[in-house]
């Protein structure tokens, strides 16, 4: 059997692919129905296409009998997971660890900095050409909450640093100790909410945090914090998160939203005190060299039957990254 590895990019754009697969061309097409490069079943690797609807990532799927890795550019997978009964068992799943935390961080100081200081009010009344000077809260000597403190909270941090800040404060699934100080677990969030002036959501999308940020987590923000979601939409319950900014007591900053993306007449739109930006957290000039430098590295490692990176879940074990804090931890982010 021909070993093939299914790649989004241009296999002859990659420098340094190791030897022996055969490579092939895929990432769906404009339309997401570009007819596949070969026998699915020869498939030994499928790296997803990036930026393509689910229905195009997990399309070949179920013809991928001989499938031995599934390799996403993305750091969430749940758009595969959602569809994990299509793979057969055996298959390992990984993400994109490493590929999207610069462009990611950048986006959530962004958002942060665009909101506290009034940056798209400013752009409106550009537009109209008025003049309008304001007074507006600044990032300095702020307290900052990181819910989701994988790789991508952690580069978020690396960011704030400069900005002089009261503290920050991270949360995961559990609990540890970084070189920047302590991680609280999820569980402390009833107790950290009401101190944190800004709240960065850089956790993944899972059972355990669908819907986390709901009416009771938004409760207990205090007035005037600001929510910033690089993560999922799916974290947040867009009801709830509604009440809230009609209500004027909080603000938010949305990279992610649900639904997604926004239907027009949505009332998210609208909404006083919301900045959103269509999911591009993780599509700047960043990605391309650093996902061919993941792709390189990962498909050495499976060539030469080294231990992969950035390991979710063996598909039929019930193995989920070395544990669910492993796979809790890693971070996802919007991209």
């Amino acid at each position: 059997m021909t070993a093939d590895v299914w790649l989004p990019i241009p296999p002859d754009e990659i420098a340094g692919l190791p030897e022996g697969p055969n490579y092939l061309f895929w990432d769906g097409g404009e339309e997401g129905e570009q007819e596949f490069p070969g026998d699915p079943a020869e498939c030994v690797v499928y790296v997803v296409p990036y930026m393509k609807r689910q229905a195009v990532k997990v399309r070949p799927l179920k013809e991928m009998r001989n499938l031995q890795l599934v390799q996403t550019l993305t750091a969430g997978v749940d758009d595969v997971m959602a569809q994990l009964s299509d793979i057969a068992p055996g298959v390992r799943l990984c993400n994109a660890r490493g590929v999207h935390e610069a462009s990611t961080a950048e986006l959530a100081l962004t958002l942060t900095l665009a909101s506290l200081r009034g940056i798209p009010g400013f752009v409106r009344a550009q537009q109209q050409e008025h003049w309008q000077g304001d007074f507006h809260p600044a990032l300095a000597d702020k307290s900052v909450l990181i819910v989701g403190y994988g790789s991508i909270g952690a580069a978020i941090e690396d960011r704030l640093v400069p900005f002089e800040l009261a503290r920050v404060v991270r949360v995961a699934r559990s609990a540890r100790t970084t070189e920047r100080g302590p991680v609280r677990p999820l569980a402390d969030l009833p107790v950290l909410l009401p101190e944190a002036d800004v709240v960065i959501l850089s956790t993944p999308l899972n059972d355990s945090t669908r819907g986390l940020v709901n009416d009771e987590f938004l409760a207990r923000m205090k007035d005037g914090a600001l929510l910033v979601n690089v993560a999922r939409g799916g974290v947040v319950d867009t009801k709830a998160l509604l009440a809230e900014l009609e209500s004027g007591r909080i603000t938010a900053a949305l990279d992610v939203v649900d639904p997604e993306p926004l239907p027009q007449g949505h009332p998210l739109w609208q909404a006083p005190g919301v900045l959103i930006s269509p999911h591009v957290g993780g599509p700047t000039s960043a990605f391309l060299p650093r996902a061919k430098r993941l792709l390189v590295d990962q498909l050495g490692r499976f060539v030469n039957r080294e231990p992969l990176r950035n390991v979710i879940l063996t598909t039929g074990s019930g193995d989920a990254a070395a544990g669910p804090a492993g796979a809790q931890d890693r971070g996802t982010a919007s991209t």
